[in-house]
C-alpha cells in the first residue's frame, strides 16, 4: 500500500463517511432547503461584485462614498445581530428566514435600480440585515438538527454550498454585467433570488411552517 493511501487511513477520510453526509443532509428537508436557498441567494447577489462600478459610473460617488456604500451591509448586519442576540425565543423561524431572504432579493433589484446614493446606502443597510437574520437562523436550524455524530460532515457539505455559491456567483454577475451593464445584472440578480426562493418553498412547503422548536419536541424537552 502507497503511503498516500497510508495517510488516508490512519486520518479517517473516508468516501463513505462523506456520502453519509451528503445522505443525511437530503434526508432533512429543514436543512437541505436552507443550504439551496443559501446557494440561490449568494449567487444571484452581485452587489458586492460590482460595487466599484456601481460607486463609481451611477452613483458617481468618491473614495470616501465608496467606503461607506462597502461599510453599509455590515452596519446593517451589526445593528441585526444585537437585536437578535436579545430574543430569548425566536418562534416562526421558517417565515422569518423566507421573508429575510425575500428582503435581501428585493434591496438587491433596489439598489440596482437606484442612482441616487441615499437609496443606495439605505439599500444596502437593508440587505445586511436580512443576511444576518437569515445566516442567523439557517446556521442554528442546521446545528440544532444535525445529531453530533454527523454534525462535522453537514457542516463540510455546507461549506459547498456556502462558498460555491459567491464565487460561482461573481462569474455571472460580471457575465451579465459584460453584456448588459451593472444594473442589469444587480437587478436580474435580486429577482433570481425571489424567484429561487420561491421555488424551493414551493417543493419543500414545510420550511414555512418551521418554528424553531421541532428538535426540543422530539427530543420531549417542550409540552
Amino acid at each position: 500500500m502507497g503511503p498516500i493511501s497510508q495517510d488516508t487511513r490512519k486520518s479517517g477520510i473516508h468516501l463513505s463517511a462523506t456520502l453519509d453526509g451528503i445522505r443525511f443532509i437530503y434526508s432533512r428537508p429543514i436543512i437541505f432547503s436552507t443550504m439551496l436557498m443559501d446557494f440561490v441567494a449568494t449567487f444571484f447577489a452581485s452587489a458586492n461584485t460590482l460595487m466599484p462600478i456601481v460607486a463609481k459610473d451611477i452613483l458617481k460617488v468618491s473614495e470616501i462614498g465608496y467606503g461607506w456604500l462597502s461599510s453599509a451591509q455590515a452596519i446593517g448586519a451589526v445593528a441585526a445581530g444585537v437585536v437578535v442576540s436579545q430574543v430569548q425565543k425566536l418562534r416562526k423561524q421558517g417565515s422569518i428566514f423566507l421573508i429575510a431572504v425575500v428582503i435581501f432579493g428585493s434591496t438587491t433589484v433596489l439598489f440596482g435600480a437606484t442612482s441616487a446614493f441615499a437609496i443606495a446606502m439605505f439599500a444596502l443597510i437593508l440587505m445586511g440585515v436580512a443576511d444576518a437574520v437569515s445566516t442567523i437562523i439557517r446556521n442554528t436550524t442546521r446545528q440544532l438538527n444535525t445529531p453530533d455524530h454527523i454534525r462535522g460532515r453537514m457542516t463540510a457539505v455546507n461549506q459547498i454550498f456556502f462558498q460555491g455559491g459567491p464565487q460561482l456567483g461573481e462569474v455571472e454577475s460580471r457575465i451579465v454585467a459584460h453584456l448588459f451593464g451593472a444594473p442589469a445584472a444587480i437587478v436580474s440578480g435580486g429577482i433570481g433570488c425571489i424567484i429561487g426562493t420561491a421555488l424551493i418553498v414551493l417543493k419543500w412547503p414545510q420550511l414555512r411552517t418551521y418554528n424553531g422548536d421541532e428538535h426540543l419536541q422530539e427530543k420531549g424537552l417542550e409540552g
